[in-house]
């Protein structure tokens, strides 16, 4: 028998959040988590609010109050935002930029698209679209995911104020299937002298560029030293640009948040998957973890739910419809599948906005409306009410809604 105050299940962005703000109420807290989280394969940012109706938003704080209601930041208001940002920033100290201001910050991305973001890596900040200095973009053979010319033509075509140049350069020593935590770690480590090898291979195309955009494999236990040094000897700003996965800077905040747990008290526990659990009159008693093929039961006071969406298997889809696996809290959808989607590839796809239905106190509502289990909250991509994807909302979300759903379980003990 294993016994907490509060039990978190997800190791992702709400999860971490959820049991850092339930720890600082005091509580005695343990996250379990399947796999890895899905912050291996996230960009790194940290998008609060990018687009609403369509347009782009230049302060994502003005158009809160125009939500529908049941969108998370419906169900928790602007001071659970708020109070989630403000634990980020804690944690992730200087690592991370952006809580200078409430406006967005409109970031390059491999794709060569332009992405509205509230916090943002240091390894990042030199590379803002509001920069005006001239850019040089660096691609590399072997890292087919970012085509630095066709990304420096897309900037230039989306009308970007700063001229840009991509050019695609051998890196040094690896073969063609080395994984991106390969590239971080001989840059860490600076193996016969590779720093130097990649500065000789770019210098001769620097010209008058003030600043020159890498992929985001800048070294993963020292990025900021891998980059210093390269923009000394290229006589250049030198800035990661943040693409898909599997992702350096996902890694790197995943990396901080399981510091700060380990730091706060949370006993965690990953790889080991919620198999079932035992309920009486609305009150979850415990769950049951899977370990070496037995069913080993985990006892607490209160419950987070923070397994994400359809991405990170919080939810999951067959002909008989989606379903929550571990609670079995229903997912409202509509009975025809034709209406979970548009004819068009872009259009507005209800499923999309499929997830676990919440009171404003996160607490999961049955088909009636009411709440399922007194003892439970759910918190981040697995809430229903909002297209994360199109909003450019999800992260801001997690921080949201994990700090209100720990607080709140922390507080109930």
């Amino acid at each position: 028998m294993i016994d907490s105050d509060v039990l978190v299940i997800g190791g992702g962005l709400a999860g971490a959040t959820a049991a850092l703000a339930a720890a600082r109420e005091g509580a005695s807290v343990r996250l379990v988590s399947h796999k890895e989280s899905t912050l291996r394969h996230a960009s790194g940012l940290i998008d609060i609010l990018g687009y609403h109706d369509g347009d782009l938003l230049a302060d994502p704080f003005a158009a809160l109050d125009d939500l529908p209601e049941g969108h998370p930041y419906e169900r928790v208001g602007e001071r659970a935002l708020r109070k989630g940002l403000a634990l980020f920033d804690e944690v992730t100290g200087d690592r991370y930029a952006g809580d200078h201001t409430e406006k967005n910050a409109l970031v390059p991305t491999t794709g060569g698209t332009v992405k509205p973001t509230a916090r943002y890596p240091n390894s990042v900040s030199p590379g803002l679209a509001s920069d005006a200095r001239e850019t040089l973009l660096v691609g590399f053979e072997t890292l087919t995911d970012f085509d630095a010319p066709l990304a420096a033509a897309h900037l230039e075509n989306a009308g970007v104020p700063f001229s840009v140049r991509g050019i695609t350069a051998r890196f040094p020593m690896l073969r063609a299937d080395a994984k991106v935590t390969r590239y971080a770690k001989v840059l860490d480590t600076d193996e016969t002298g590779i720093r130097g090898q990649l500065v000789k291979a770019i210098e001769p195309h620097v010209g008058d560029a003030e600043r020159v955009g890498f992929p985001a494999v800048l070294g993963h236990d020292h990025p900021q030293r891998v980059r210093e040094e390269l923009a000394d000897e290229l006589g250049a700003d030198v800035f990661e640009v943040p693409g898909g996965p599997p992702s350096l800077p996902g890694m790197r905040l995943e990396a901080t948040l399981f510091d700060a747990l380990r730091e706060a008290g949370v006993a965690v526990e990953t790889g080991n998957p919620v198999v079932g659990f035992e309920a009486a009159g609305g009150h979850i008693d415990h769950v049951e973890v899977e370990r070496t093929h037995q069913h080993i039961p985990y006892y607490a006071e209160e419950f987070v739910l923070a397994t994400g969406g359809l991405v990170g298997k919080g939810l999951t889809s067959s002909r008989a419809g989606v379903r929550e696996p571990v609670f079995s809290v229903p997912i409202s959808q509509p009975e025809n599948r034709y209406d979970w989607f548009e004819d068009e590839a872009f259009g507005d796809h209800a499923f999309a906005r499929f997830g676990v239905d919440v009171d404003t106190e996160l607490q999961p509502c049955d088909e009636t409306g009411a709440v399922a289990y007194e003892n439970l909250r759910a918190a981040g991509g697995i809430l229903g009410g909002a297209d994360f994807a199109v909003e450019k909302s999800g992260s801001g979300s997690s921080l949201a809604t994990g700090w209100a759903a720990g607080r709140g379980a922390g507080a109930d003990l």
